[in-house]
């Protein structure tokens, strides 16, 4: 009753009913780097972004926050709810500004350009014993065709009341940006030299500057300096003063002017104490003025709604104790928002070397065609991307084979976002068939890449994982299409039937490609060729080599090797630093193998879903003969294990056994029979303390290695959530369902492996206020970069058995 309630006092624009195409998806949080930031999908528009520092000191404007940085040492910054759709809540905890900052931001659909919506920035002390002064600055800038004006009189002392920007482009067409203060802000007015200041005191500050295209994301440098200049003209005065210096929140102002043709504006509060301002976005097409109460009542219908239909996606067992399910589902709703949060909008050019490759590699190229490369890096032309982000303070951007693991979470949330994004990289997929597997789109992206990772090359892979999300999307096509239909259900809703109040039923939004078999055939239509070229380009540059070096096997072809690796990291693996053997022109991948094993069963199902038959057959063919050579030429009888090949010095091929996540790959990715022969030594070798075996998941690397936690020690023995997943999953849907003679032990391993994985992830949680890339193989301990709301969030997967 109080949901319903809740959305009978909003009005009309809140009573909309849910989009569910790609219109909902155009404003977001999509600059994911900043602690918050929003923009819509659209190359050059309009960029908004929030900063703050503390006036405490004059020191701490140098530490002003704005992107995430894991050395601003904050106590945690998360979304507790975040629909891509409607909007969410995010937490903020800023111990060093004894501040706690909750941002909320609602997406109010109407007009034709994408709609409105409303923010609101809160904040409060995290200790009421001590003093919380804040400096909150918010800007909006835009890039490309148009013009941003600030609509309200401009007083060179800070302007009393809201103040508001008028702005039109292309694509958003009109509209405005309101900035309102709460109903109970303080600012300070005592201190030495306050009467100086007493007539900027209680104000909002502005500027408004003309940057260069392309450069708004520097906003933050343009912002400070204005504040520091203006701060030294005003400060000056003082520096002999017997009273020292006035407040820094006297001082650090902004210089209130505004030049022409200024395509970014910013406005700066000062406060003492808790405090709130609104910011709103008004589409000129949406014909609707916004006011607090849209916030005030529709953030809560929100969260309840976003509540309601959590229970549904991702139920919290009731195997787990009571007290425990609370905290659990907290858990596993901020992972989730965070990944869904941390989806980001990118836009510009890459940097691609042709011709570049290592000595290993030269004698797989073309040689009829290598003279026409261009050696050098070179810009490509702009591309777009829509993209879900590893980790916002860390990996800001799209990874390949990060997003086929994040698209499997976002999928079992909402559909058709996971096909959006989707097929954005599927668009990326160039004339050749190569995507590149780190898309750093632009020089905001480059400006968190070191100079050495920036440059692409187009003969280098990446695990294809994209594989992944197309299959997910046909086990939910399948899913659905098996449940009774409405009809069935006695719940026919005819031409006379009333539409729910808040929509689709909670559990469909997002799905329209699953309500309509025409609508998913035509998607998987859509992509289907430049997935095929995908597919192709992978079979040609990365295979390897068999008759070469006498090797036995049943099919002739199927052998692949990753190009583009260096003599100590094969990082278009995946699994940088994981032990393997020296490079060599002969050597072959048991990782790679199995991936294109799993790639040609995705292959052969959208084949099958849309009618092409013979090529469905020709995948068919070729998956079978994958797995065939997996056992023919990766099979160590002596070690009893799976194992990379090389070649030595006398042109034998030989196997590399290392025993860790790479032994288990034809495991993991589901491609053994239940029955295989050599079940029974890869779940042996998962269960034992020695080896992979951990209270805490899974290790990399076995602990008796002699490389164990050794160099970098990145794949050399820590825990990472998304091969646990995968390990979790084979267990769940093949060994352990399926009859054959492992069935029972699958069983009990997969109830306690999917316990210790579940429980250290939350407890780590519990303990640093995060999610971590890798976890201790050792100690359990969360490593490495944080928050990590990539496919570590994954355990929501697990939890709720969603797999």
């Amino acid at each position: 009753m109080r949901l319903l309630w809740a959305l009978l006092t909003l009005g009309p624009a809140v009573l909309a009913l849910p989009s569910n195409d790609s219109v909902s998806l155009e404003w977001g949080v999509y600059r994911p780097n900043l602690y918050f930031g929003l923009r819509p999908r659209l190359p050059q528009s309009l960029m908004t972004g929030l900063m703050w520092f503390g006036t405490q000191n004059y020191q701490s404007i140098t530490s002003a926050r704005h992107a995430c940085d894991q050395g601003d040492g904050l106590n945690g910054y998360s979304w507790t709810e975040y629909d891509a759709r409607e909007g969410g809540v995010q937490v903020i905890k800023d111990g060093p500004n004894n501040v706690i900052i909750t941002t909320e931001f609602l997406k109010i659909p109407g007009g034709e350009h994408g709609g409105s919506w409303a923010a609101r920035i809160k904040g409060k002390p995290m200790d009421p014993a001590f003093p919380s002064r804040i400096s909150a600055i918010f800007y909006a800038g835009l890039e490309g065709l148009g013009g941003l004006d600030m609509e309200t009189e401009e007083d060179d002392n800070g302007i009393e009341g809201p103040i508001q920007f008028v702005g039109s482009s292309p694509d958003l067409d009109e509209f405005t940006i309101r900035i309102e203060d709460g109903p109970s802000n303080d600012a300070l007015t005592t201190g030495p030299h306050a009467a100086d200041f007493a007539h900027r005191l209680e104000r909002t500050h502005f500027i408004g500057r003309h940057v260069q295209p392309g450069t708004v994301w520097q906003a933050r440098e343009h912002l400070i300096k204005n504040i520091l200049t203006h701060g030294q003209e005003v400060l000056s005065p003082y520096t002999e003063s017997p009273l020292g210096l006035p407040d820094p929140s006297f001082g650090l102002q902004f210089s209130d002017d505004v030049y022409t043709g200024s395509n970014l504006y910013a406005v700066q509060k000062m406060f003492d104490g808790p405090f709130q301002f609104d910011v709103f976005y008004e589409s000129a097409s949406a014909k609707q003025k916004l006011s607090a109460t849209i916030l005030d009542e529709g953030v809560p219908a929100l969260v309840a709604k976003y509540d309601q239909r959590f229970d549904s996606a991702f139920p919290v067992p009731s195997s787990y104790p009571a007290s425990d399910v609370v905290a659990l589902k907290a858990f596993s709703k901020a992972i989730t928002s965070n990944l869904v949060g941390g989806i980001g909008y990118f836009y510009g050019t890459s940097i691609v070397n042709k011709g570049f490759s290592y000595d290993w590699d030269k004698e797989d190229l073309d040689s009829s065609s290598s003279d026409d490369i261009e050696e050098g890096a070179k810009l490509t032309e702009p591309r777009a991307l829509l993209t879900a982000t590893p980790s916002r303070s860390f990996f800001p951007r799209g990874f390949y084979w990060d997003e086929g693991f994040h698209l499997l979470h976002i999928g079992e949330w909402d559909n058709d976002l996971s096909l959006e994004i989707l097929k954005d990289w599927i668009n990326l997929i160039d004339d050749d068939g190569w995507v590149a597997r780190e898309q750093i789109l632009g020089e905001e992206a480059r400006s968190r890449v070191p100079a050495e990772f920036q440059t692409q090359v187009p003969t280098n892979a990446n695990p294809p994982t994209l594989a992944m999300a197309i299959t997910a999307f046909i086990d939910r096509l399948k899913r659905v299409s098996a449940e009774p239909s409405d009809q069935e259900l006695g719940m026919d809703l005819g031409p006379n039937s009333q539409i729910p109040l808040t929509g689709s039923p909670v559990s469909s939004v997002g799905s329209r490609y699953l309500e309509s078999h025409e609508l998913a055939l035509e998607y998987l239509g859509s992509i289907y060729q430049p997935l095929k070229r995908h597919y192709d380009w992978f079979r040609r540059t990365q295979r390897g080599q068999i008759k070469q070096y006498s090797r036995k096997a049943r099919s002739r072809t199927e052998a692949y090797r990753w190009r583009g690796r260096s003599e100590l990291h094969v990082l278009t693996s995946g699994m940088d630093d994981y032990p393997r053997g020296p490079p060599h022109a002969g050597e072959l991948h048991l990782d790679l193998i199995s991936w294109m094993a799993f790639f040609s069963r995705t292959m052969r199902e959208i084949a099958e879903f849309i009618g092409e038959d013979d090529d469905a057959a020709a995948f068919e063919e070729i998956e079978r003969a994958t797995i065939d050579n997996i056992d023919d030429l990766h099979w160590s009888e002596e070690h009893q294990m799976y194992c990379d090949a090389n070649v030595d010095d006398d042109d034998e091929s030989y196997h590399v056994c290392h025993k860790g996540y790479l032994s288990i790959f034809p495991f993991m990715l589901g491609l053994l029979p239940p029955d295989s022969p050599h079940l029974g030594s890869i779940l042996d070798m998962v269960r034992d303390p020695k080896h992979l075996w951990s209270p805490y998941g899974l290790r990399s690397l076995s602990i008796s290695h002699p490389e164990f936690g050794k160099g970098e020690n990145y794949w050399k023995g820590p825990i990472w959530m998304q091969m646990n997943f995968l390990a979790l999953k084979a267990l769940y849907k093949t060994y352990a369902a399926q009859e054959g003679p492992y069935q029972q032990r699958a069983r009990e391993i997969y109830a306690e492996l999917r316990q210790n994985v579940v429980d250290n992830t939350f407890k780590e949680y519990q303990r640093t206020g995060y999610v971590w890339e890798q976890y201790d193989a050792v100690t359990g301990e969360g490593k490495r970069s944080h928050p990590f709301t990539g496919w570590t969030s994954l355990v929501t997967l697990i939890l709720s058995e969603k797999y």
